[in-house]
């Protein structure tokens, strides 16, 4: 046996430690992208897809909004603006040709070689073009001339500041896009290459911050876009990464002191829980994984099952070791009859965390697969490695030997007494807790917002809230439109349709900046029609659309617009919006109520609408990830159902190890729906982890009952010993976990509080049910049973 070979084992372990912190180091990095929490094999996503090759994406965006306290229109302002669109758009990124060039190729990056340079360094340009307001130009017809334009703010004229600050406000197109409906905030839009790289990102975020706050003297500044999201949220789950393993070693340290008392214990203890979690990270680097914005909850996870598996470990050698046992017989001992029930708990806690590989989202299945391994690997390293290192400790350094566990074995014959003395009145408030869980579960909603899953305090969430409030948003809504027939982009009927849905679109408060090739025609009828805002409108006639299309041909050909909003081969078009963050629920009912207007008032025999964009990605993302996380779960409880039927070959004794586990689920379940929290995948994952780990207890139980019951004792005196030798570590592991997952409470990130506190209340709940519910089912369900003799 290993423990045979103490220094072997330990030797060996420590240099695939050490292999672990390089590949972690070198290997493993962190990221966030939006698009990989898009559901894979969904229709709505394929269709997007294809929009996107169709058209630009949606979300190749950068805004920054600048304020200033006494209104944007003076000239000073406006010319540092200017200077500052400037600089904005020249932001590069000097890259030593160390990567091959056609990583950079021009449909990704525009590059160009630094002049006078010997070597190969490339000049990187990821910002593709930049507008605002300065930029706009309105149409002007002059007789006998033709067409012109005139500036939307004359920069170099103040006289006429007043004029131009009646117009634009008046322009529903250019208010809370490109300036605020007070007037105090001017936004400039970047639009980025749609392929940027983590490094590239983070350059063009930070150079322009030293820009706005070196450069300028702006009053405030706010800055949107999923490329800062990238860069700042990469940044938060980083610390937060760091900070919650520090945090849970500092907690282990406290704990394994308070249990130990003695040097020996408490290094035995972290050096292996240290161990298990620097071969996972190992491992992580060794397959390759990136780390996403779940990756706070592994060193948390990985330290609370290591230290669950070392303390059901360490307590059973410590109790043989008082049993006067001598230290590889005690090793033996606590191999033979805790290994069995730990490899069983590490396996049902696996398979609650592998259930999520059902949901559609890449970073759900990765974040099951990743601590599912972890949770076998922290098996391995304790039960190989934390028993190799006992041998080299006398029984003393290890716990202060004492009569601690007659305290322990008092509080659980406490609880014996009261379970087998009050049966009824247990299980009736069993049957009164499930029927208020019930009713909670009720009231759960999905309704959750983007903005309540960013980081408490942080600048990215101060930013984006700037922009909820003041301007139009973030949340992008595309409707896609496809001509039918014969009918082509230019035909008045075509462009009538377009309007009639854009008009409606422009109705609802919750829809902002409302965009499309009908803008021309509008501001065409605008122009020929003495320039009235009222104007704004599509011509009342084919013969007026057609007249005045004639006109403009020169500037047809030129307008950007029509390159952005239709697609090359004239058979599809775009309409463009932004979308409040009204909440998930909200915006799906939104969209029904589009498409059942679409269907009464538009005729499909012209052209056909279907709404896509990211945000409608994001939602209908979120449905799938709840409901496949949940079919996962039932799937982890049918496994587990298998698993204890094969075990203990007793329909009964599944039915006792799963009620105490599923009443937690459904007190999580009401939790929710009493607080108001909004179920997303986030907070989803928290019934996986819930019920994994939760599960490990009754296992333990059930194990030990086993064991006892094997002897030849009635299934009361099975009950009683069992919960005297079990109680002190499925209490101390309980107490752990809590305080573990509480340790989420310190995140900036909302969603991961709300599972740090649902994952502690929950899990102590079902310690309550464990000790208290099996107890009284094991008498009534298993009284009948004779005792089995002991082989």
């Amino acid at each position: 046996m290993f423990i045979n070979y103490p220094k072997t084992v330990i030797g060996t372990t420590l240099i695939l430690s050490v292999l672990g912190v390089l590949l972690a180091l070198t290997r493993v990095q962190f990221r966030f992208d939006l698009e990989d929490f898009f559901p894979e094999g969904d229709p709505s996503l394929a269709f997007f897809n294809e929009f996107k090759e169709k058209f630009e994406p949606d979300d190749n965006f950068l805004m920054v909004a600048i304020h200033r306290k006494e209104g944007v229109f003076k000239q000073d302002f406006l010319k540092e603006v200017e200077a500052f669109s400037r600089d904005f758009r020249r932001i590069n990124y000097p890259v030593k040709k160390l990567i091959a060039q056609d990583t950079f190729d021009n449909k990704v990056y525009r590059y160009k070689k630094i002049e006078g340079s010997p070597d190969s360094t490339l000049y990187i340009h990821p910002i593709v073009s930049v507008q605002s307001l300065l930029q706009v130009q309105y149409p002007q017809w002059i007789p006998m001339m033709g067409f012109t334009t005139i500036p939307a703010i004359h920069i170099d004229e103040p006289d006429k500041f007043d004029l131009d600050k009646k117009r634009i406000l008046a322009d529903d197109r250019l208010v809370n896009t490109l300036i605020a409906e007070d007037a105090k905030t001017l936004v400039i839009t970047a639009k980025t290459h749609t392929q940027t790289t983590q490094e590239v990102a983070r350059n063009l975020v930070y150079t322009l911050h030293d820009i706005l706050d070196n450069q300028y003297n702006f009053d405030a500044y706010h800055i949107l876009g999923p490329v800062n999201f990238q860069v700042r949220l990469v940044e938060i789950q980083i610390d937060e990464f760091l900070f919650s393993t520090v945090v849970s070693m500092i907690l282990i340290l406290v704990v394994m002191f308070l249990i130990f008392r003695r040097f020996g214990g408490i290094f035995v203890a972290l050096i292996s829980i240290g161990v298990g979690l620097i071969l996972f990270m190992g491992v992580l680097g060794l397959l390759g994984r990136e780390l996403d914005t779940m990756a706070m909850l592994y060193p948390i996870i990985m330290i609370i099952v290591g230290t669950s598996d070392v303390v059901h470990v360490m307590s059973k050698y410590v109790d043989e070791l008082k049993r006067g046992k001598e230290k590889r017989e005690a090793i033996r001992i606590t191999i033979r009859e805790i290994g069995m029930s730990i490899f069983l708990t590490s396996v049902t806690t696996a398979i609650g965390f592998l259930s999520l590989i059902t949901s559609r989202v890449i970073p759900i299945q990765k974040f099951g697969v990743n601590v599912a391994l972890g949770v076998m690997l922290a098996y391995i390293s304790v039960m190989i490695f934390t028993t190799a290192l006992l041998v080299l400790f006398r029984k003393e350094q290890i716990m202060k030997l004492d009569n601690r566990k007659e305290i322990w074995g008092s509080f659980m014959n406490w609880i014996y007494k009261i379970t087998k003395k009050y049966p009824k009145p247990i299980l009736l408030g069993g049957v009164i807790l499930i029927t208020v869980c019930s009713f909670g579960i009720s009231l759960v909603t999905t309704n959750h917002r983007l903005g309540d899953m960013l980081p408490s305090g942080a600048k990215v969430t101060e930013d984006f809230q700037f922009f909820e409030q003041q301007l139009s948003g973030f949340r992008p809504l595309e409707v896609a439109v496809e001509l039918q027939g014969d009918y082509s982009i230019n035909d008045y009927e075509v462009i009538r349709e377009m309007a009639k849905l854009e008009d409606y679109l422009g109705e609802r408060a919750e829809i902002q900046s409302v965009m499309s090739i009908t803008t021309i025609d509008r501001s065409l009828n605008q122009t020929f029609n003495g320039d009235l805002m009222e104007e704004y409108k599509l011509p009342a006639s084919e013969k007026k659309f057609k007249k005045y299309r004639k006109r403009a041909k020169r500037l047809l050909k030129d307008n950007a617009l029509m390159g952005r909003m239709v697609s090359k081969d004239g058979r599809y078009a775009r309409i463009s919006a932004r979308v409040l963050d009204v909440g998930a629920d909200s915006i799906r009912s939104m969209i029904g109520t589009i498409d059942n207007w679409v269907a009464q008032h538009t005729d499909s025999s012209i052209v056909t609408f279907r709404q896509t964009g990211t945000g409608v990605i994001v939602d209908r993302n979120s449905i799938y990830m709840r409901d496949s996380l949940l079919q996962g779960l039932g799937f982890a409880i049918l496994v587990i159902s298998i698993l204890m039927a094969l075990l203990y070959r007793s329909l009964k004794m599944v039915l006792v190890a799963l009620v105490p586990n599923i009443l937690p689920l459904m007190i999580a379940g009401a939790l929710l729906g009493f607080t108001g929290i909004a179920l997303e995948a986030g907070v989803a994952i928290v019934f996986a982890i819930i019920f994994g780990i939760a599960v490990d207890d009754t296992i333990h139980i059930l194990s030990k009952f086993k064991l006892v019951k094997g002897r030849g004792l009635s299934t009361d005196e099975a009950v009683k010993i069992t919960l005297q030798e079990t109680g002190k570590a499925i209490c101390l592991t309980s107490v752990i976990l809590f305080f573990g997952f509480l340790i989420l409470l310190f995140s900036s990130s909302p969603p991961a509080v709300t599972v740090g506190l649902l994952i502690s209340l929950t899990l102590v709940s079902a310690l309550l049910c464990d000790v208290f519910l099996m107890p009284i089912m094991l008498r009534y369900l298993l009284s009948d049973l004779k005792p089995t003799e002991k082989r």
